[in-house]
Formats: C-alpha cells, structure tokens, sequence
C-alpha cells in the first residue's frame, strides 16, 4: 500500500486502519514515530461512532472506504458492509487511543487477540474468557458490538492488536450463514497453543478427567450443550478441544475432521460421565467389549441389545454413528459401564473416510468380535 496515495496493490482504497499504520511506518522510518497531524484529526473523530450511530457522524464520513452506493442503489436503509465498518471504525479509534504501537495487526483474529491477553496475566484467566464468551454469545451484529466495546480497552491496555480487516469480515457475516465459520475460527485461535506445549500433545478431556471435582458438573455440562451442534460453533466447548488444525483452516474457520470427531466424543463423554462415581473413559473397553458387558449385566433382553448393537455396527456413515453412539452410551451411563474413548474417537473420525476406505470394515468386525467373546470384568 502506498502511504501518500492509501491506496493497496489492486488500486482499491485502503482501509482506515490500513492507511493509519502505512502512515506509522512512514513516520518511523523518518526517525520520528508517531500519526500524522490528518490521522490523528480522524482518530478523534472515530470515537464519536461509539454513540453515534452509523451514517449521523460527519467525523468520521471520510474515514469510510464502504460507500452507500457500493451495496446498494438505495442509501437508506445503510447496507450491512456500511454498518459493519462504522462499528469496527468506531472500535479502532477506541483500541486506537493512546496505544504505543498501531492497533491493526494483519494475522491477529480475535480468538487469538484474548489468547494473547489470556497468556500476558494481566488479568485473570476467567475475566478474559467470560469476555470472550459474551462476544461469541452475542444474538444480533448490535449485540456483539457491544461487547467489542468492552473488551478492546482490555487489549490496548495490554499493548495486544487486532486485524481490523478480518474483525470487518467477522462483523459482516455474523448475521448471515457463516457464522459458525466466525466462531469456529475465533475458538480454533483461542485454543490453539494450548495443545500442544514443547512439542507434547496435551491429553483429551476425557483422559485427563478426574471424579470428584467440584467444577466437574459445570464441564460436563458445558460438553453436552453441544449434542446436535456443529463443532466449533458452541463457545461453551473452546476450553476442552485439544486438536490441532494448520494454521491456514484455523482461520478461515474450516470444519475438519479431527475436531468433528472430537466435538462428538466430547458430547457423548459429557452425556457418559454424568453423575458417575468413577470415570467412564475405560482404555480397552471397545463398543463391543462394552455392549458384552452390558449383556452380562443386565441378564435380559438379549434380542434388544443385539438389535440395538446390530444397528451401530451397520451405521453408513459418521453421523448415523453418532446417533446411535448417543442411545448406547445412555445405556452403558445406567449400568454404569466405561467405554474406550479414544476408541471411539478414531471410528468418528474414520468411519466414512474415503481416504481409509477399509477402517469401517475393520472397527466393525473387532467390535462385533468383542462382544461375542466372553470379556474380563471391567467397571
């Protein structure tokens, strides 16, 4: 982007908080950092948008690269894109404010922005996420500026940027059908280094999980509101995903595989684990080792549990797992019988893989030979 023109490469206006850091560099480059006097001038004027609404502030008319006529032949109503970019100017000129360095950081989503402020301690652990939580929580676009508003004097305080550019494409979609793109991304960021540290991949919840918590029942709680949900999309469930996703997917907010897998081993788990004295992730403890143990338990109804079993075993694809999953893990909670989730995790996630075209096979005749074979008692 050129810094006297404001101008990027496709001859396009650039954005306000492009131009601001184009104008930064150049001052910086002449030994005296700092915004020019005509930056600083519109600054001030950004944060008049805070209470104004979009459209009523003359301050901030010029800092605009979305015009009316750009979206729409009628000005009135404003167009969503000239909505969106008023509230993320506004949001500028506030994170903007006396900040040391430039606000707008390219590469730096939001859900990375709080893992930032997470990971700096300038507040505590459980204030970063609630803020978090309440801009993922938020119903409508009025909403979610709101609380924008609050959690950006909290990265400035903190010397933490944001991609402005990718906040606006954020806010132009929130109220539209890629929302869940926008949370998942926002989430995928959030937990992200958590992971992996040193190269370690950090253990799944359903390993790491321990009876007898206090907070157990507000975690398990959290993983079940996600039954019937699309992975990534439920704020509630970020804190528990352990997957990691290329760095290129993370952003653009990508369903894969993995975190599908995961997201429903984490629902069923939460669903398993419900008022259960011991942990119900029992390593070895297969589907059908688990449904043989039931049989033996439960001393009836062989024809319903071989029906029920039969049914799981002959699902066509992933979801139909999971939907039969759900049924039988409500069985085993009863008895309170373990499963093996890691196991399970694996057959989510290969299942209907057309790169493994063989793991269906495979996972269902061990399955069935598990459950007709006598097994050693587990809990």
């Amino acid at each position: 982007m050129s810094a006297t023109t404001g101008r990027v490469a496709n001859g396009r206006r650039a954005y306000f908080w492009e131009e601001a850091v184009s104008d930064w560099r150049a001052h910086v480059r002449e030994g005296r950092p700092g915004f020019s006097e005509h930056i600083t001038r519109k600054l001030r004027g950004l944060r008049d948008g805070i209470s104004g609404e979009p459209g009523t502030v003359p301050a901030m008319r010029d800092a605009h690269r979305v015009r009316p006529a750009d979206a729409a032949l009628e000005p009135d109503p404003l167009p969503a894109a000239y909505i969106a970019e008023h509230a993320v100017l506004a949001l500028f000129g506030r994170h903007q404010q006396a900040a040391a360095e430039p606000a707008h950081r390219p590469g730096t989503g939001l859900g990375r922005a709080c893992r930032e402020l997470h990971l700096a301690d300038a507040f505590s652990d459980n204030a970063v996420e609630r803020r978090l939580m309440a801009v993922a929580g938020a119903q409508d676009l009025h909403e979610l500026v709101q609380h924008l508003y609050q959690l950006v004097p909290l990265l400035r305080q903190a010397g933490i940027s944001l991609d402005y550019t990718r906040l606006l494409q954020d806010l132009t979609r929130w109220e539209g059908p890629d929302r869940g793109h926008v949370l998942r991304a926002w989430g995928l960021q959030y937990t992200e280094p958590a992971a992996a540290r040193d190269g370690i991949e950090a253990a799944p919840y359903w390993v790491r999980f321990t009876p007898d918590q206090a907070d157990n029942g507000a975690q398990l709680a959290a993983l079940r509101s996600g039954t019937g949900r699309e992975a990534g999309t439920v704020p509630a469930m970020w804190p528990y995903y352990r997957t990691r996703t290329p760095a290129s997917l993370r952003d653009t907010g990508a369903l894969t595989r993995d975190l599908t897998a995961e997201h429903t081993v984490l629902t069923l788990f939460g669903r398993h684990q419900q008022g259960q004295r011991g942990p119900m992730h029992v390593p070895g403890n297969s589907p059908g080792t688990a449904a043989r143990l039931l049989l033996a338990k439960s001393g009836s109804g062989v024809e319903a549990l071989e029906r029920r079993f039969g049914a799981l075993l002959t699902s066509i694809d992933n979801d139909e797992l999971a939907m039969h999953l759900r049924g039988f893990v409500t069985l085993l909670a009863r008895a309170g019988i373990g499963l093996d989730y890691d196991q399970v995790r694996t057959a989510l996630r290969t299942w209907d893989d057309p790169k493994q075209p063989d793991a269906q096979s495979r996972l269902r005749h061990g399955w069935d030979r598990d459950f007709r074979v006598e097994p050693k008692a587990k809990p």
